[in-house]
């Protein structure tokens, strides 16, 4: 015969200042916890969802990003007679040359500069990139200064509206349209002719190639060509695979940063939930004795008294990830990326692997802060219990 759940609840509700200042500890753990598997979650998805299966990067050998990358054009006609190569109607093989820029723009905000991307795009960039809409305005046109900026930038910096003007290189850029990217890291970059961008900034090679393959199961084909040809130096990727490598080493830091903090804060909690579930013992010694007296075992009482601290958390759990759902709706817009040291706007992702782990996560903390007084609770023996009190 078990000891009723109604009578771990019961003493939960009797003790209500207590069990409400436990939760609200535990919550807030929770949600920090929460709030940093979503922020890590966001961050990797913006990236992630940047690259498509079918799109192949070329970049230089021994490279980390775009932006330390170089690529000859001798490379690029090189790669462009490759038949896999996905073709247009028009005949043009769809492969993207492209250079990556970093230069510094004014955040609207606190006045004060960050890096950007400037990415100089072909014809052939927007169209195997068919998640990229212009939401203002229109494209640049090829062969002039006119760019277009990504919303997550437009909406963040200073001078990056439709018709204004921004001064870098060597030349005067006219922005002819902002554009949106959705959920990738398209979004917070600004996008101008390729044969523009190279001269205004005293390059004469490319940062990368991407193209589109005709059958995405050509790719291990394709890449051995590339690498072995003794005229190139250059590795070949999967769009998906290499921003997903952008992706590791800052949300690694993110990750290990905010769950060292989290783990300091839970003791806290954990040490709070002891502190309550100890009082409860000692306050109850005589129900404790009397429960033993009716014939309920040692057993029975670590169970209903372990119960209550899983309780505490559980109730704490739900708290804080009730306050963390509300953070899906915000965007970090300055989020620094350690592969391009440039600014990414991402939003926070609550996915139910995240709310399990924080669920998890909360009774955890329950069952550490009431194992020992669950313990104590069930060592008392009978006589001392009932004389106790």
């Amino acid at each position: 015969m078990a000891i009723p759940f109604s009578y771990s609840l019961r003493n939960l509700w009797m003790r209500r200042l207590t069990t409400i200042l436990t939760v609200s500890g535990m919550a807030m753990v929770v949600f920090v916890f929460a709030a940093v598997l979503m922020l890590v979650e966001g961050f990797e998805k913006t990236l992630v969802s940047t690259g498509s299966y079918d799109n192949i990067m070329v970049i230089r050998k021994g490279t980390g990003s775009e932006v330390q990358s170089y690529v000859y054009k001798n490379d690029a006609n090189i790669i462009e007679s490759f038949p896999e190569i996905a073709t247009g109607t028009d005949g043009r093989k769809f492969l993207a040359r492209e250079a990556v820029i970093l230069f510094n723009l004014t955040k609207r905000q606190s006045g004060k500069p960050a890096n950007v991307i400037f990415r100089g795009i072909t014809d052939e960039s927007l169209q195997i990139r068919p998640q990229v809409k212009i939401t203002s305005g229109r494209p640049p046109r090829f062969g002039t200064t006119e760019i277009m900026i990504g919303s997550n930038l437009a909406n963040g910096f200073e001078g990056c509206d439709v018709d204004g003007e921004l001064r870098f290189g060597k030349h005067r850029w006219k922005i002819v349209g902002i554009f949106d990217a959705g959920n990738t890291g398209f979004g917070s970059e600004i996008w101008g002719d390729v044969y523009q961008v190279l001269p205004a900034f005293s390059r004469t090679v490319f940062s990368s190639l991407t193209f589109k393959l005709q059958d995405g199961e050509t790719f291990a084909a394709v890449r051995d060509r590339i690498e072995t040809d003794p005229r190139m130096t250059v590795t070949a990727k999967r769009e998906v695979d290499y921003y997903q490598e952008q992706s590791e080493s800052t949300a690694k830091f993110m990750r290990v940063l905010g769950l060292t903090i989290t783990m300091i804060f839970s003791l806290g909690a954990i040490i709070g939930a002891m502190i309550t579930m100890y009082a409860a013992v000692s306050t109850r010694t005589s129900e404790i004795g009397t429960l033993r007296a009716l014939g309920f075992q040692r057993r029975h009482i670590l169970i209903a008294y372990l119960m209550e601290a899983l309780l505490l958390g559980f109730i704490g759990g739900c708290v804080g990830l009730f306050l963390a759902s509300f953070l899906k709706d915000l965007t970090v817009t300055n989020m620094l990326s350690m592969q391009t040291f440039s600014e990414l706007a991402f939003k926070f992702i609550l996915s139910p692997a995240i709310a399990l782990k924080s669920m998890l996560f909360a009774m955890t903390m329950g069952f550490l802060g009431g194992v020992l007084p669950a313990s104590r609770a069930a060592r008392m023996k009978i006589v001392d219990a009932l004389r106790t009190s």
